[in-house]
């Protein structure tokens, strides 16, 4: 793999034009197949499988005006304080505000009258009507979306409380700021790594080109294969999360091999056969993480991890084939100090620079016992809240306390009562009219008299006659217990009831439906992480054949993950420090949260992983006992992948600002998860569990290392590799002495 990777670094270098033009090209033709791509992306979403997607198939089928796929929108009325919507004034107020909304958009096919069909409430102070759309919210304009805007103010400026919810609202303005912000954090952070702007602004240009072809990519194939409008959302963040740390570990590794001597030539061939095959073998584990998703069953993050898996392939090949080509634009302006100082190297016995890296690998190495036991303990004690973890999804009760939404689901819920805003929709059906009406006319009265029922409509049939529609109104909020708790008993009731007479009923709607997709998630959390972390042990037994150092990373890992969802829990669900995140609300964490958590943090973990201790290997492999291995290998890659985490962190933490609970909730445990990992993980567990193994940590059972293809991953033929021109290149191979 090294000599092979070393071969394509030279290349990209000597024919540098030729590299950049075939990026460009490939940059071009996937942007003129995204621009000619028509429609916009699909946002409808299915959970195969479960009982609430089975029914609203059938829904689909027996009611097919009933479940248009049209966007719709609650527009609610209250009357100002003690006066009733009824009243002769108010009343004229809601019909002009519903009239103007009616009047605003050819696409508004109906606009229900609250005081025809009584949604009004018990106290004569609130109303709401439905508003329906004959276009998919995806299709609706900013003009469709100006006229309900425009409908609200009417009847605010008549005195009336006027708010909406539901998806033909305007979504919120997806701002790029916290992108924008990340980007500027990163190249702060590697102009300090680097001690030059060419050399901090390699890895963000690489990013940019991978990131590029990978999202005008999926844009170019979304019209064809349906793809969710959030694909390229997760692939463009991984894809610049990988882009940047890839293309910064090559970088660096370059600039380590000026300073030994090299020519600027051999330096990048040199540094694309060692980091580049690290990058590889990290690319790696980070699509199995990805492309695992699959076993969710869950179409969307199917596609979704499969986009993101291709944003990293594409990443990977920029790292290894456009970073060389680019550093022989760059030339001497990339070494910065690191070339300066080459020919002050000293002597290999010498006191290292006494940095922050080598002071705190001194601490590690002293006490490794010590230390590795109280950050196994810390990590512990902060993942005791996660066995208290509750999942969800995020509805309008969770949003901002400012917006529309948030607004009308408070009103609703203290005029109609807390399970007003989460409906649950019971279906009943067989082939015989006859036993599907006596079936239906059974369920709704064993409904009625469960103990969170608040109401139950009489039930609908479709003109066939052979299926029903039964509304039924909890007594509690869609994310309770309570709640869950009757989804259960109605079903319960279902079996019983389909035993007896043969009828099927079933259970949808969105409070079902969340339910249902937690459960999902839940049971899917523990085959996926043994598909995930059991392939990349394989994956890692051969970049460093051994046993205990993959197995360590794995454990690593698990601790890592399970501390950032214990301060999840800890933040967004109890509440602890909400304030200083701006968290207006608590709530459930939400449901793809820990299968997302774990395929993004397992990826960039095992990226330090390979990143640290390929060098601590290469270090072993040239004949440095273990501890000065250990040594050399964390002086080498410590501040490089410190700038690789601080990075992660800047991006991730930047969508804690927002105002949406799922993207602030998201962007807050990627990051802590990566600094739980990367710094108490990576940095002092993994060093100091490598010191007590000794060199037991690199030892592989002999039968296993005969099967084993040699991936050559530290460079050893690199050692007596002999240039084009035919000059020998020196052997800079150390002689290691540990000063422990």
């Amino acid at each position: 793999m090294a000599t092979f990777l070393h071969r394509i670094g030279r290349f990209a270098f000597r024919r540098r034009w030729l590299v950049v033009l075939l990026w460009a090209v490939i940059l071009g033709a996937v942007g003129a197949g995204a621009a000619g791509t028509s429609g916009s992306a699909n946002s409808s979403f299915t959970l195969p499988g479960t009982e609430s997607q089975r029914a609203f198939d059938l829904l689909g089928e027996k009611f097919p005006a009933a479940n248009a796929e049209g966007a719709s929108a609650r527009v609610v009325l209250q009357a100002p304080d003690g006066q009733k919507i009824g009243s002769a004034e108010n009343r004229a107020a809601a019909e002009a505000a519903l009239t103007d909304l009616k009047n605003s958009s050819s696409r508004i096919g109906q606009v229900s009258d609250p005081f025809a069909t009584k949604a009004v409430s018990a106290d004569g102070t609130t109303a709401y009507a439905q508003v329906n759309y004959t276009a998919a919210a995806a299709d609706l304009t900013d003009a469709d979306h100006s006229g309900i805007d425009d409908a609200l103010d009417v009847g605010r400026d008549e005195g009336l409380t006027v708010e909406a919810s539901g998806d033909a609202l305007a979504a919120p303005e997806g701002g790029h700021s916290a992108e924008a912000i990340g980007f500027a954090l990163a190249a702060v952070i590697m102009v300090m790594t680097f001690g030059s702007l060419i050399a901090a602004g390699l890895p963000l240009i690489t990013a940019v080109v991978g990131v590029g072809v990978s999202t005008t990519a999926i844009t170019a194939v979304s019209a064809i294969f349906d793809l969710n409008s959030n694909t390229s959302a997760l692939a463009s963040m991984l894809g610049i999360a990988v882009g940047i740390d890839y293309a910064l570990f090559i970088v660096s590794r370059y600039r380590s091999e000026r300073a030994d001597g090299y020519d600027a030539k051999e330096a990048a061939a040199r540094a694309n056969g060692t980091a580049g095959s690290a990058v590889v073998f990290a690319g790696v584990t980070v699509v199995i993480a990805l492309a695992g998703l699959a076993v969710v069953n869950l179409p969307m993050l199917t596609a979704m991890g499969l986009a993101a898996a291709g944003a990293v392939i594409v990443s990977v090949l920029v790292a290894v084939t456009l970073v060389p080509a680019l550093l022989g634009f760059a030339g001497e302006r990339v070494p910065g100090k690191a070339r300066k100082k080459s020919a002050r190297i000293p002597a290999p016995t010498a006191t290292p620079r006494a940095t922050i890296g080598n002071r705190w690998i001194a601490f590690v190495l002293r006490r490794p016992v010590k230390v590795l036991v109280l950050a196994v303990v810390a990590l512990g004690v902060v993942a005791l809240p996660a066995t208290q973890l509750k999942l969800g999804l995020p509805d309008d009760g969770s949003k901002p306390a400012s917006s529309t939404q948030r607004k009308a689901y408070d009103i609703l819920a203290d005029s109609f009562g807390p399970g007003f805003n989460g409906p649950l929709t019971l279906t009943v059906d067989d082939r015989s009219p006859d036993t599907a009406r006596s079936t239906a006319a059974g369920m709704s009265k064993a409904v009625a008299d469960l103990p969170d029922v608040a109401s139950v409509s009489p039930a609908a049939f479709n003109k066939a006659g052979d299926t029903a529609i039964i509304t039924v109104i909890p007594k509690s909020g869609p994310s309770s217990d309570a709640t869950k708790e009757l989804v259960g008993d109605i079903r319960s009731l279902a079996a019983d009831t389909e035993s007896s007479s043969g009828a099927r009923s079933m259970v949808t709607g969105s409070t079902a439906l969340n339910i249902d997709i937690s459960d999902k998630f839940s049971a899917a959390i523990f085959p996926y992480l043994a598909l995930v972390v059991g392939l990349a042990i394989l994956v890692l037994i051969l970049v460093f054949r051994s046993i205990m150092v993959p197995v360590k990373a794995a454990l690593g890992f698990l601790l890592s993950v399970l501390a950032a969802l214990g301060a999840l829990v800890a933040v967004f669900q109890w509440g602890w420090l909400k304030d200083l995140v701006g968290l207006e609300q608590t709530g459930p964490v939400m449901s793809l949260m820990p299968i997302l958590m774990v395929g993004i943090v397992f990826g960039l973990a095992m990226d330090y992983q390979v990143f640290l201790v390929t060098r601590m290997r290469e270090a072993y492999v040239h004949g440095a006992d273990p501890r000065t291995a250990i040594e050399t290998g964390f002086k080498h890659s410590s501040k490089v992948v410190t700038a690789a985490a601080l990075i992660m962190i800047s991006v991730f933490a930047g969508f804690v600002g927002g105002d949406d609970a799922m993207i602030k909730s998201l962007g807050f445990g990627l990051a802590i998860a990566v600094a739980f990992d990367a710094f108490v993980v990576r940095m002092t567990i993994v060093p100091a569990a490598l010191a007590l193994l000794g060199r037991h940590a690199w030892s592989l059972p002999a039968w296993i290392d005969r099967i084993l293809p040699n991936v050559d991953i530290e460079g050893e033929k690199l050692a007596r590799h002999t240039s084009d021109e035919g000059h020998q290149v020196r052997d800079t191979t150390p002689q290691y002495t540990s000063q422990y």
